[in-house]
């Protein structure tokens, strides 16, 4: 209990920081909703190739750009961690008797609120501009999740290299580094089954494909929910490879202090 009162505690510093800077989640929404307004414009012609399948190219955009904010969400999340250790936060939490891995949790719980947030705004704003999910509310439930179970470990991760870097310009090149082939060796903007055959081995074992496999197939009118699990239990074990990569990438940190 003490784990989950103290990773709440941590989330709610962190969510009260956000509500007195609200801006930041329009300014996070920038990009993404460019995409919404201009790939949306000038892809629309290419679900008329064979193979693609989709009935608007908006309607299968959104949830890749859902999924995609959902990465880059928890890609800089370790910024936060930069931030306290530049201001002795950190060191502070480290003699107190909060849990340590609240530390880590409360983060992810936070970015889980903020995810929830950012993809319900850019869902309101694929529905007025046309997109239709014949998935219903079921399906879009599962995209948000597609998108939580994916930032979450990349959290982890961008946690991690953050106790382990301690500096904000190699945490950026890192994050960069990563989460840019991982988008664009996804399904995010473009069907699967009209990829060049390495992206699409590529895309079956990368996390990001994962997600967008889930939520398009969660979308369908009738979906294979094999599929969404099948998923869904890669991005768990995911999840745990990059919880244990946190946890000793912390555990290096306190030893160092």
């Amino acid at each position: 209990m003490k784990v989950l009162s103290d990773s709440v505690a941590i989330m709610g510093r962190l969510l009260r920081n956000l509500a007195r800077q609200p801006w930041w989640i329009a300014i996070s929404l920038a990009q993404p909703i460019v995409y919404l307004l201009l790939y949306a414009q000038l892809f629309k012609r290419v679900v008329e190739l064979p193979g693609f399948n989709a009935s608007s190219y908006l309607t299968f955009v959104t949830p890749g750009i859902v999924v995609m904010t959902a990465l880059f969400g928890g890609g800089w999340n370790g910024m936060g961690i930069i931030q306290d250790l530049d201001r002795g936060i950190m060191d502070r939490f480290l003699v107190s008797p909060i849990s340590r891995v609240a530390l880590i949790a409360g983060r992810l719980l936070a970015l889980a609120v903020t995810t929830l947030i950012q993809s319900a705004i850019l869902l309101i704003l694929a529905t007025l501009l046309g997109a239709r999910f014949d998935g219903g509310v079921r399906g879009l439930v599962v995209l948000v999740v597609s998108g939580i179970l994916l930032a979450s470990p990349i959290a982890a991760l961008s946690n991690a290299m953050a106790l382990v870097l301690r500096r904000a310009e190699s945490v950026i090149g890192a994050s960069n580094f990563i989460i840019l082939p991982m988008t664009f060796l996804s399904p995010v903007f473009m069907a699967k089954a009209l990829m060049p055959g390495w992206i699409q081995t590529a895309a079956s074992f990368n996390p990001v494909g994962w997600s967008v496999d889930a939520a398009r197939e969660a979308l369908q009118a009738q979906p294979n929910w094999s599929i969404v699990m099948t998923r869904f239990v890669y991005l768990g074990g995911f999840a745990v490879l990059s919880a244990w990569l946190a946890t000793r990438a912390f555990r290096s940190y306190q030893r160092s202090v």
